[in-house]
């Protein structure tokens, strides 16, 4: 039964609306919203180190259409099921503005855009990853407010004061479930997880040195323990994988174990900042840019002390 402090899913006409011939999907919006965002925190992150102004779009445009692309991909061959069947339509496999855009596809997209283009630009890409890092979980939290609109990503049945109400005639509504029944807003639960980790990833660059792929390796823990732990209460019975587990709590699993080892492998073999956001020989001519906080910093003296300095929290 519905009570009053339930949190209510938006009227399914919210989910798009017409711009003359064009058919704008909200959900869309929130992940164009969230890259923006990304690129923005990225951007500003990266100029406190010195890069050339606007070096992060140069990325993006490798990054965000190969992390779309995979995104994509991924979620439909974990979704076979919805996609594949006697009379489906196979166009869908492309509506992406239907909803189904996986992160942990993105994340395999994104890597390789992100080593091509800083193997163009020059940068190094231990530092491009480590001031995306906070950014991402940014970036991923905006974007969720699209599966609130799209009225899925939700959990098992619940009776909290915050459950979320779902239409009984949306496309993810459990079978045989009865009407007014809510679920864990699961949506709303990565949100707060994923805003939580941004800050903590920033607070702990401003008392640790955080370089190397480290603060990378910390959001992928954080990501993959938070992603884990609501992939096993969400309703989403066509991801099932090996032994009847979530295709995505193995990938969140994976991402741990790669997060783990990238800490410990990377604190082994660095023990200081790097020398420079960029690869020797590759970065801007002329002076580098810094900024008060890097200039204030406690480094060794000489003319790369900018360029030395810890990168900052956004």
């Amino acid at each position: 039964m519905i009570v009053d402090s339930a949190i209510p899913s938006p009227d399914p006409s919210w989910a798009s609306f017409s711009l003359g011939p064009l058919t704008i999907h909200t959900y869309a919006l929130c992940i164009i919203a969230g890259i923006i965002a990304a690129v923005v925190i990225t951007e500003r992150r990266l100029r406190r180190r010195g890069v050339s102004p606007w070096t992060t779009i140069d990325i993006a445009l490798w990054t965000v259409p190969l992390g779309i692309v995979v995104a994509r991909f991924y979620h439909v061959f974990t979704h076979v099921g919805d996609y594949f069947y006697p009379g489906a339509n196979l166009w869908n496999v492309f509506a992406i503005w239907d909803g189904g855009n996986a992160i942990y596809g993105s994340m395999i997209g994104g890597a390789v855009g992100i080593a091509i283009a800083c193997r163009r630009t020059g940068l190094r890409f231990w530092a491009f990853v480590d001031a995306l890092a906070p950014a991402l979980l940014v970036a991923q939290a905006i974007g969720r407010l699209g599966n609130w609109f799209n009225q899925e990503l939700f959990g098992l049945p619940t009776t909290l004061p915050w459950g979320l109400e779902i239409s009984p005639t949306a496309p993810m509504y459990p079978a045989g479930t009865p009407a007014g029944t809510l679920f864990h807003p699961l949506f709303l639960y990565e949100i707060i997880w994923n805003l939580t980790g941004a800050l903590l990833i920033v607070l702990l660059e401003r008392r640790l040195t955080l370089q190397w792929g480290r603060s990378l390796g910390l959001y992928m823990v954080w990501y993959g323990l938070g992603r884990s732990g609501l992939e096993a209460i969400r309703i989403d019975p066509t991801s099932t994988a090996a032994f009847g587990i979530p295709a995505n709590i193995w990938a969140s699993f994976a991402l741990i174990a790669i997060g783990v080892t990238l800490l410990i492998v990377q604190s082994i073999r660095h023990d200081g900042p790097e020398p420079s956001p960029y690869v020797d020989g590759r970065g801007p001519t002329g002076a580098v840019p810094g900024d008060s906080e890097a200039d204030d910093a406690q480094i060794s003296p000489g003319p790369t002390a900018r360029d030395s300095a810890p990168l900052r929290g956004a």
